[in-house]
């Protein structure tokens, strides 16, 4: 059950950093403040959710993650492929960073290239969906279509807002 709430926290802390973002245009201080928060928690629990599926599950064995992951990604796509892991370490890591910078740069955090940001969006928001909508089935999968399409609304509307 702690594996699966740490994710669910970190999805919730992460569509709601997005969500907050998407919904109120220009840089407010209690925006920002309020955004860096929820990604710092999406991030915090993304690394306990880490850390308890390799206690809980694969006994502190990377090779057994590997393993799994293969596993998992061979029955969804019929491609047995583990490297998925690897993915998962760097955007745990890229996550991190970007989290260290907001909190020690933020003015630099703030001037970093529109581009940057919308590709390391894209990227996360790509990998949340195939967790939890491609890898998933039930009520999970459901979740995850409307995270996406609510997500999907609000970016239409932010990026056709005039100004």
């Amino acid at each position: 059950m702690l594996t699966r709430w740490t994710i669910r926290l970190a999805l919730a802390a992460y569509v709601g950093r997005l969500a907050v973002d998407l919904s109120s245009p220009g840089v407010q201080p209690q925006r920002e403040r309020l955004t860096r928060w929820l990604w710092t928690f999406g991030c915090l629990f993304l690394w306990i959710h880490v850390a308890c599926a390799f206690q809980f599950f694969h006994h502190w064995s990377h090779a057994a993650a590997h393993e799994q992951t293969a596993r998992e990604t061979a029955a969804v796509t019929g491609l047995d492929w583990g490297g998925g892991i690897w993915i998962n370490y760097l955007v745990m890591f890229l996550w991190a960073g970007d989290v260290a910078r907001w909190w020690l740069a933020p003015a630099s955090h703030r001037m970093r290239g529109v581009i940057w940001g919308v590709l390391w969006q894209a990227g996360l928001a790509f990998i949340v969906f195939n967790a939890t909508v491609v890898f998933e089935t039930g009520a999970v999968r459901w979740i995850g279509l409307l995270m996406t399409a609510f997500l999907l609304a609000l970016a239409v509307r932010h990026w056709r807002r005039p100004g």
